[in-house]
């Protein structure tokens, strides 16, 4: 009789054993995949803004100020 209890009770902490080592597991999961999500919209902000800023290096490029044919006399 001694020997089904601890029997049973060696079973017991060993499901208790890997269901807290699987929540453990799951908790690191889910930073880890907290962490990823964090660091692709800090590199999608990144790239956003280089990509503007190009952007607007390429538009400002293309006007010409001041426009062909004017002088400074009439920036005043």
């Amino acid at each position: 009789m001694a020997t089904n209890s601890k029997e049973a009770q060696d079973r017991a902490e060993a499901s208790f054993k890997r269901k807290e080592q699987r929540a453990r597991d799951g908790a690191e999961a889910m930073a880890e995949y907290e962490a990823a999500g964090v660091a692709l919209r800090k590199k999608t902000a990144r790239l956003k803004a280089l990509r503007l800023a190009k952007e607007g290096a390429e538009l400002e490029a293309q006007v010409k100020w001041p426009a062909p044919g004017l002088d400074d006399t009439c920036l005043s």
